[in-house]
């Protein structure tokens, strides 16, 4: 997993917008239930009265309270106000908004800052109480108001004050009502405000958390490409073509998932959790351990699911294998299981793959199923005893409702950050097993590779091919495929390969374009050993036709300028006359723009080789390597198609493998394998004398008559 950090790297200013922003996310998520709180508390319950300092007093009212005031509670209270009377000159500023200035004067309170307003709420508040209970007749006050004024504590004392700050303005002759609304209008705007700008930074963060988890998976799967692309036949052999497919698909794509995911929960799971916490204990400290009891739970929970799921995690991905690898056969060979009529035993072998991973992936949702319903069932559960709980604090004056409300809510929003984690620690295996599947293919090192100080061939080379004392041995194996070889290949000559099968000619001829590295031995073209070239500059003089021809998707003419980009029309018209495939062209409507399907599917076999041998030529190599290339042609077609290709590369050395002893007779020199050595090299008719291998061949494929 750690393998696959540095794709993050390029990415790391999308990756810290995202961080940045989620900050401004989560301070929005916990700031609207405060707003909502201060909605309930101030806004309803104390109507609009933020605290117990009244913005206006009338004098009368004021030399009531200050007796209830120390001198020094005095003296700050008083410089905290305006005394306006009908000789003041903001009189008419005041008149509409405190009619009583008609009949006696009024205390207005100054501009003050935050220090001076904590300072003067509790003098003013208890003053306030204090002026309220003294009025009551002694026989009416009960010990507990007695004893109040001593123990009252601020958020007590806004509540209990607030009736006597609206009763104030009452008889300023204020509009309380219009106070009120105001207050709940401008705290409901503020939250609109604050929920948009969360709106909008959950919308970006989403979009630059989409932008490195694409750009990552993006990425990685150009180097996964491009390391297959390097890979040599002996790490195909190591990978099943299903299983690139899978990891460079499926796998990737649980990468992308958890990057995206971890960008945009992971970092803001924790947030939003430690914050709900602090907040929460702060509007309720006697009330925190409920929280702890839910974070347990929770807690416990996951680590059962955990447990659970996990394995079964890296046991799909693995299923996701075999049930491509069973497609991919089933799609591949159906006219083979059409032939044999197999296709109840196939429908079977892909049923009983397929209802396995269907199995193991029910058994995942199903205990994933059950996360969601328990975790509901725990907020719920916790929001009733929260609320029971709650009520005791409120009926004893320990708590007000809207606090309570956003205890819930903090509450809420802790047990959701957990289960985001948890979700994230659900995902993070199946993730981790992909990481891992990827980071195989990326940490493979080719066998095959380009010299640190490579030599190099001009830009015509002559084509001569040597091998001298080469030896092969397939990885793994016990012993030599390929035994001591040795024979020179000319420019201008046709050299063939022939023998029985598994004689090794295919892997010999797979030795010159390096799709292999000899086990011991050279070999050389144009007296440079292959391995001291670059494997593209090797390649760029080859003009290789594979055992099994293969055709890509697109047009006939794509299929051809494969080989040279370049080419004219006149040069793929020429290759294809020479490859006799002209005439089949011919007959399409469309002629080279024809459509072939994957893999040419919409083509005949022979067609495919012939088209196959067409860019070949195209490319106009120095060395032309024919794998059995002709096997799928009538003997007519063959023939022509030999004389056309033996006039075009005259100046060319040619390697053919074949089986037909009439495509080979007439080539220059005739190389035979058995059992990985060479029994036999000359022209057809020194062999026939010479080598006992060769004439079998020539027998089982020729009457004597023939022969002679």
């Amino acid at each position: 997993m750690y393998k696959l950090v540095k794709y993050l790297r390029p990415f790391a200013l999308y990756i810290a917008i995202a961080i940045a922003l989620l900050f401004i996310q989560a301070l929005t998520d916990l700031a609207l239930p405060n707003y909502m709180s201060d909605i309930v508390n101030i806004g309803i319950q104390q109507e609009g009265i933020e605290n117990s300092i009244p913005n206006a007093i009338r004098k009368s009212k004021m030399d009531e309270i200050v007796l209830f005031m120390s001198p020094q509670e005095r003296d700050k209270a008083l410089e905290c106000y305006d005394l306006i009377d009908k000789s003041s000159i903001n009189f008419d500023k005041y008149i509409d908004k405190y009619p009583t200035l008609n009949n006696e004067p009024v205390f207005v309170i100054k501009n003050i800052d935050k220090t001076q307003s904590e300072l003067l709420n509790p003098i003013m508040g208890k003053a306030l109480l204090a002026a309220s209970i003294s009025e009551k007749p002694t026989s009416e006050l009960s010990k507990n108001e007695i004893a109040e004024l001593e123990v009252l504590d601020e958020d007590k004392l806004d509540l209990s004050t607030a009736l006597l700050v609206k009763a104030e303005y009452v008889a300023l002759g204020m509009d309380t009502a219009q106070t009120q609304r105001n207050y709940i209008i401008n705290t409901g705007l503020t939250m609109l405000l604050i929920t948009l700008v969360g709106m909008a930074a959950t919308i970006i963060v989403g979009l630059f958390a989409s932008k490195a988890a694409s750009g990552v998976a993006r990425n990685i799967r150009k180097d996964v490409f491009a390391k297959v692309e390097s890979f040599s036949n002996s790490e195909f052999d190591k990978f099943s073509t299903a299983s690139l497919i899978t990891r460079t698909t499926n796998d990737i794509t649980q990468i992308q998932t958890l990057v995206f995911m971890t960008i945009r929960m992971v970092l803001f799971a924790p947030i939003t959790g430690i914050g709900g916490v602090i907040l929460a204990i702060n509007k309720s400290p006697s009330m925190s351990w409920l929280i702890a009891l839910a974070v347990i739970v929770v807690l416990g929970l996951i680590l059962i699911v955990f447990s659970i799921a996990v394995p079964k995690f890296k046991a799909i991905q693995k299923l996701v294998d075999r049930l491509n690898l069973v497609t991919r056969e089933n799609l591949t060979g159906m006219m083979v299981i059409r032939a044999f009529n197999t296709q109840k035993f196939e429908e079977k072998r892909f049923d009983r793959t397929n209802q396995e991973l269907t199995d193991t992936h029910l058994f995942v949702s199903r205990v994933m199923a059950t996360l969601f319903p328990t975790m509901t069932f725990i907020m719920n559960g916790g929001s009733v005893l929260l609320m029971w709980i709650g009520a005791q604090q409120i009926a004893n004056a320990n708590m007000q409702v809207g606090d309570l409300m956003a205890f819930m809510q903090y509450s809420a929003q802790v047990i959701f950050s957990f289960l985001m984690l948890s979700m994230m620690f659900i995902m993070l295996p199946r993730a981790s097993v992909s990481a891992q599947r990827v980071a195989e293919i990326l940490d493979v090192k080719p066998e095959i590779t380009d010299p640190e100080s490579p030599k190099h061939y001009g830009k015509k080379i002559n084509g001569v091919i040597e091998f001298r004392n080469v030896s092969f041995r397939y990885p793994g194996a016990s012993e030599n495929m390929l035994k001591d070889i040795n024979f020179t290949a000319l420019p201008g000559q046709t050299t063939a390969f022939i023998g029985s099968t598994g004689a090794g000619k295919t892997t010999l001829i797979n030795l010159i374009p390096r799709f292999y590295d000899v086990t011991a031995g050279q070999i050389l073209v144009d007296g440079i050993d292959i391995r001291e070239v670059p494997q593209h500059e090797l390649r760029e003089h080859i003009g290789y036709v594979p055992q099994k021809s293969s055709l890509f998707s697109g047009t006939i003419e794509t299929n051809l300028k494969y080989a040279d980009e370049n080419a004219t029309e006149d040069e793929i018209r020429t290759a294809s006359k020479i490859a006799q495939a002209i005439d089949f062209i011919s007959e399409k409507p469309e002629g080279f723009k024809s459509e072939i399907s994957q893999g040419g599917s919409n083509v005949s076999g022979g067609q495919r080789q012939r088209l196959s041998i067409a860019r070949a030529i195209v490319k106009k190599p120095e060395i032309y390597i024919f794998d059995d290339s002709f096997s799928a042609l009538d003997f007519k077609t063959d023939a022509a198609l030999r004389k056309a290709l033996k006039e075009h590369t005259a100046s060319s050395t040619v390697i053919i493998v074949a089986q037909r002893i009439s495509t080979i007779k007439n080539a220059d020199q005739i190389i035979v394998l058995d059992e990985g050595r060479v029994v036999g090299i000359g022209t057809h008719s020194e062999l026939i004398q010479t080598c006992d291998t060769y004439r079998e061949i020539v027998l089982s494929q020729l009457s004597k008559e023939e022969l002679a």
